[in-house]
């Protein structure tokens, strides 16, 4: 759908760029002159140090776009523009690299940033590459600020629309060091939605969208495990599916988002959900692995998995034989039995076009048991089910009092018949039902093939430790629904909308040449938005769940006015330190400890106190790699002086080897006499370092958590 057309700049665009425009129809090199003209003063650019330039255009199906080039002694900078100069992209390499870790160390240096300037810079650029008549952006806090890797902050966020959101999304990158933009792209209503942009004056209150958009919610009262309690399920009120609705402001109509199919076109087979679950086999063991495993007590062969798998009929594998088998050990918990799983693939001998279906079975090696099944269908919208949706239903029903001994715990909670898209397969999921209510964590999910009437899917979620919460003093549902209706703002905005094109308009003619029914305009409606998530209505009593804080926040309760705060709080800011909400800034320093926080540089922030042998030892793996400790130096749990402390950063910075070096440093500490010459290149290197500025080293003294914070720091915001 895209003509490109290359188009090098030659001496007539020199020429061309001081003459005015030229009449109808205008010349390719005269146009590219115009728009590299326009966007040079849109942008104030000074081009004179390039020496390199080249433009190529895009005909796309609402107009042109234009990719300018320009490069030159290692820097090159390019810019996306539309025909009337409208710049929608920007990307530019001064061919500096923007992160480069510490040479032969592990430890990074935190990047300078300043945001305040870095949003000064961004709105600046915005100002000139937005219309500012119909325009507009509210930069939030810019993101990247607690990256380690890099120096760059990032904006990003909805272009207003006469003042209203839009579905136009900009994003700025802007470079730490000299707060210069290096990347922009943006969203144009030029070339992204049919039409003009409509009125941002309502007709319809938004009282009057309100009430109309309360009335498309729905929840239903269900279990949900306790997020304190692991072995507690409680009662909630949850949404149910449901498509979402905007009001026309206009008219106050409810109008439905969810027809956005543009372009028509077939569906492989390959692209279906049930094809990509086939996709997604482990490779399994390696065969000396595996002949490991096979010689485990009660191990069953591919053969022997095979024929108790068909020992269901349901399963329909008649003219259908094993592909492979491949085993896998799954490590059990403390106290409970390792299991060794097989996933067993079954091919179908193939259809005279080729297409061949399959069964993928992951099963106990031990006993056979099916653990689940995954099929691919072939997808055809022509084909009538040769299975009735109530006989799907019926064969699911009695293959799951089959499957499991729980079945009588079971209902029907929802099913998929998509038979009108062609799917494959009819959908039944059968949720645990406690109290009269359902627990959709614990549910078995079954596919009928629509026309063999075979089981072509199943999964099964089943907990019997799990303790259920009782009924008394629910909240009606009505309550619920104000409550989740009161976390939600009914927000005006321009949306987009499909429209059904007519061959009578010459536009919409085009894109009906191209293959599409329909395309997007801008429509002006009240929808219902919320910035965070919420997971539904406490039962009891009757109050929005609170969701977690993000998991890469760090915010400790326990270092407020400690002489330590300052640096413990700006690693935070950049996801070092410990997962929880204490530091425990005075407590004294162990190996382990301090494992846990330079393997937060890396990204494993872990809580020291409430870590698994697993984590523990995937944090040793990180620092070992860092060089701040060797595997034969391990030690959980030994205190740490401020020595030894010392001798872990530096060599976690690549200083190790210069500091190691003897006879060639000195230091002015008050207590240099008693430091083991050992440790005086350490010393003299934290000293000129800064990283340990008191009057006295105090090698042998115990380190706290607060000193490793304050030292990492340090080391990590050193020059050079």
């Amino acid at each position: 759908m895209h003509r490109l057309l290359a188009v090098l700049l030659t001496a007539a665009l020199a020429a061309a760029l001081a003459l005015p425009a030229m009449a109808a129809p205008e010349s390719a090199d005269a146009r590219l002159a115009r728009v590299t003209q326009t966007v040079k003063d849109v942008l104030a650019l000074d081009t004179e140090a390039f020496t390199d330039f080249y433009g190529d255009v895009s005909e796309q199906e609402l107009g042109t776009v234009w990719s300018l080039r320009w490069s030159g002694d290692g820097v090159s900078l390019n810019v996306e523009a539309l025909d009337d100069g409208t710049v929608v992209g920007l990307w530019r390499s001064d061919g500096e690299a923007i992160y480069r870790p510490n040479a032969g160390g592990g430890l990074p240096t935190l990047p300078k940033r300043d945001g305040a300037a870095a949003k000064v810079a961004a709105e600046a650029f915005l100002a000139r590459v937005l219309d500012a008549k119909t325009e507009s952006v509210v930069l939030g806090e810019p993101a990247g600020g607690g990256r380690i890797g890099g120096d760059s902050l990032y904006f990003s966020g909805r272009i207003l629309l006469n003042g209203l959101p839009s579905p136009l999304n900009y994003s700025v990158t802007v470079r730490g060091g000299d707060n210069e933009v290096t990347s922009f792209h943006r969203d144009a209503p030029a070339n992204s939605f049919l039409g003009s942009i409509p009125s941002a004056s309502p007709a319809v209150s938004r009282d009057a969208a309100a009430e109309a958009l309360k009335g498309t919610l729905k929840l239903e009262l269900v279990y949900v495990s306790d997020e304190n309690d692991a072995s507690r399920a409680v009662l909630r009120y949850v949404p149910k599916e449901q498509e979402t609705r905007w009001v026309d402001a206009q008219t106050g109509a409810l109008v439905s988002p969810s027809d956005e199919l543009f372009f028509s076109g077939s569906t492989n087979d390959a692209d279906t959900p049930a094809a990509a679950e086939s996709a997604k086999l482990a490779r399994g063991l390696t065969q000396a692995e595996l002949a490991g495993v096979e010689k485990l007590e009660g191990v069953l062969d591919s053969a022997a998995l095979d024929a108790l798998v068909r020992q269901e009929s349901a399963y329909g594998l008649d003219g259908c034989a094993v592909a492979s088998a491949d085993y896998r050990l799954v490590k059990g918990d403390a106290g409970k039995e390792d299991t060794v799983l097989c996933t067993l693939r079954y091919a179908a001998p193939r259809e005279e076009d080729g297409f061949a279906a399959g069964h993928t079975f992951t099963v106990d090696a031990r006993t056979g048991a099916v653990q689940s099944l995954y099929s691919n269908g072939r997808w055809d919208k022509e084909r009538a089910s040769a299975v009735s949706a109530a006989a799907a239903q019926q064969a699911a029903e009695a293959f799951l009092a089959r499957f499991t001994p729980h079945a009588g715990e079971f209902a029907l909670y929802g099913s998929d018949d998509r038979t009108g898209d062609g799917a494959p397969f009819y959908g039944f999921t059968f949720a645990r039902r406690v109290n009269g209510c359902f627990f959709p964590e614990n549910a078995c999910a079954i596919q009928i093939d629509r026309m063999t009437g075979a089981v072509a899917g199943v999964s099964l979620a089943y907990d019997e430790k799990i303790a259920f919460d009782g009924t008394a003093g629910v909240v009606s549902e009505a309550a619920a629904l104000d409550a989740w209706m009161g976390t939600y703002d009914v927000t005006l905005a321009y949306r987009a909308l499909p429209k059904e094109l007519s061959a009578d308009v010459p536009a919409e003619a085009k894109l009906i040449d191209l293959g599409y029914t329909r395309f997007r305009t801008l429509f002006l409606s009240y929808g219902l938005e919320r910035e965070a998530w919420v997971p539904g209505i406490d039962a009891k009593t009757g109050k929005p769940v609170e969701t977690a804080r993000d998991a890469g926040e760090i915010a400790y309760s326990d270092v407020a006015g400690h002489w330590a705060a300052a640096e413990i709080g700006a690693l935070a800011a950049y996801g070092v330190g410990y997962a929880g909400d204490s530091f425990r800034p005075d407590k004294p320093l162990t190996q382990w400890e301090l494992v846990a926080l330079l393997a937060s540089v890396r990204g494993l922030r872990l809580d020291p106190e409430n870590a698994s042998r697993e984590e523990r030892d995937n944090a040793y793996g990180v620092v070992y790699d860092m060089g701040a400790l060797t595997r034969a130096q391990r030690s959980d749990d030994a205190a740490l002086t401020r020595g030894a402390l010392v001798r872990c950063l530096l060599d976690a910075a690549g200083f190790g080897a210069v500091a190691r070096l003897r006879g060639i440093f000195t230091c002015s500490y008050a207590d240099r006499a008693d430091i083991p010459a050992a440790d005086l290149g350490y010393a003299a290197l934290a000293q000129g370092l800064g990283l340990a500025a008191n009057e006295r080293f105090d090698g042998g003294a115990a380190a706290s958590r607060a000193a490793a914070a304050v030292m990492l720091y340090r080391l990590m915001t050193r020059e050079g």
